[in-house]
């Protein structure tokens, strides 16, 4: 019965070529339009790392002095706490985090000084965050002990130095010190770049930034202190300190904390650890408010910064917005084409035919004008992504059609025309016969 319905729809169709088109081209638009935006919000709003997410925390405590009661704790830790923190090793694996703007050489190639990105933090960032490798590997947890030398560098800055080959061994110059790469990672790009991120509650929904390269140099997290100091960004101080960018005994918020907790059990526990560590430093005098102690999820994390960008938000509800206008638009013309056909209908519901087969025909000849609406719509999108792969934003390369989205085009295409067909169809199927043959 449904190809009978097909073949009456197509027959349809290409009766009334001209209704048909505008039918096409307002579910075509709409579904372009709606698509290409939600396509970027699913891209820039998913999961960094799926299946290990769920297993990684990011610990806030508030040591900042002030006479105000805050009610969220900074988004960064001071060094005090941090690295006490740190040193409990209450965590399967954990690693401190900060980023620096440096000065970078490679002596051996000829290749000129440049301004570049590190990462300051510890061995278990790596295989805690799933950080893949091209040449070598990470350094050791005895090389974060030791302050050793050595580098792990991104697969793009391997490439602009050394051509792409195996850099394993070479030297790389970072202000006055000399680092030796141990690791060249593959090309690897967290979307967003989680692991230093911060301050997007803040940022007035101006967060295209969360989406820009990793850092390009990995040092152990002593050794980039001792490399950089001085030098280091503020985020976040009561008081100016005594030597610029010297921010380890101050009152500065700075550095970041990440840790992995593989049960539901040790969640517990260092949620417990972390409450009781600000209870503690509260005794002692140095929080004020130990009740801002808190353990975040990763996507709680950037649930909590607000990671996708306004203007994304925002193109989304109006996409939508226009969609349903071209929803609205679509349940005109096939109310204008079904009440066209009243003699038709009438014929039929003479000659036999129920309410329910007159229903089901034309909701199949609008299901398969959303087909092809949502195939010209498929080719609209297409050309959104490119159009917005081309915007000088940082998450521009991140675009692309994957998959579910691939198949959402088509669902929300069916979705849309199987809408605006319900109530034509209805009006449609309740035709009455006597009085459309009078009209023949």
């Amino acid at each position: 019965m449904f190809a009978y319905y097909l073949k009456l729809a197509l027959r349809s169709l290409r009766r009334h070529p001209v209704l048909t088109a505008l039918m096409v081209l307002s579910i075509a638009v709409g579904i372009g339009a709606a698509m290409t935006t939600l396509t970027v919000m699913h891209l820039l709003s998913g999961d960094p790392l799926p299946g290990r997410s769920q297993h990684i925390f990011y610990p806030q405590v508030d040591a900042l002095s002030t006479d105000r009661a805050r009610r969220q704790p900074p988004d960064m830790l001071d060094y005090t706490s941090a690295m006490d923190l740190w040193r409990a090793q209450r965590a399967d694996r954990q690693a401190l985090v900060n980023d620096s703007r440096i000065k970078l050489q490679a002596p051996d190639t000829g290749h000129p000084s440049l301004m570049t990105t590190m990462l300051s933090t510890h061995a278990d960032f790596f295989p805690m965050f799933a950080v893949p490798f091209a040449f070598g590997g990470a350094w050791t947890a005895e090389d974060d002990e030791r302050h050793a030398r050595v580098a792990v560098i991104s697969a793009d800055l391997n490439e602009k130095l050394f051509g792409g080959d195996n850099s394993v061994g070479r030297t790389l110059r970072i202000r006055d010190a000399e680092v030796r790469i141990v690791g060249v990672l593959a090309p690897w790009r967290p979307s967003p770049q989680f692991h230093t991120l911060a301050g997007g509650n803040f940022s007035q929904g101006d967060t295209a930034s969360f989406y820009d390269t990793p850092e390009d140099v990995m040092v152990p997290f002593q050794t980039g202190l001792e490399i950089n100091d001085g030098h280091f960004a503020q985020f976040t101080c009561n008081a100016l300190p005594a030597t610029p960018g010297s921010l380890q005994n101050t009152d500065c918020v700075w550095l970041q904390l990440w840790v992995e907790l593989d049960s539901n059990a040790k969640v517990a526990d260092y949620r417990r650890f972390v409450t009781d560590y600000a209870a503690q430093q509260k005794a002692l005098g140095r929080m004020p408010f130990p009740e801002n102690a808190r353990l975040l999820s990763l996507m709680e994390w950037l649930d909590y910064n607000r990671v996708v960008p306004r203007d994304v938000r925002l193109q989304s509800w109006l996409a939508l917005a226009f969609l349903l206008v071209c929803l609205f638009n679509t349940v005109g013309l096939l109310l204008a084409k079904f009440m066209r056909r009243g003699g038709e209908i009438g014929v039929r519901r003479a000659l036999g035919a129920s309410r329910r087969s007159i229903f089901a025909q034309c909701l199949t000849e609008a299901g398969l004008t959303g087909v092809i609406g949502g195939a010209f719509g498929l080719l609209l999108t297409l050309l959104g992504l490119w159009a917005v792969r081309r915007q000088p934003v940082e998450y521009a390369d991140l675009i692309h059609l994957d998959m579910p989205m691939f198949v959402a085009t088509f669902a929300l295409a069916l979705a849309t025309s199987g809408i605006a067909g319900l109530f034509p169809a209805l009006r449609a199927s309740r035709i009455a016969p006597a009085m459309q043959l009078k009209t023949l």
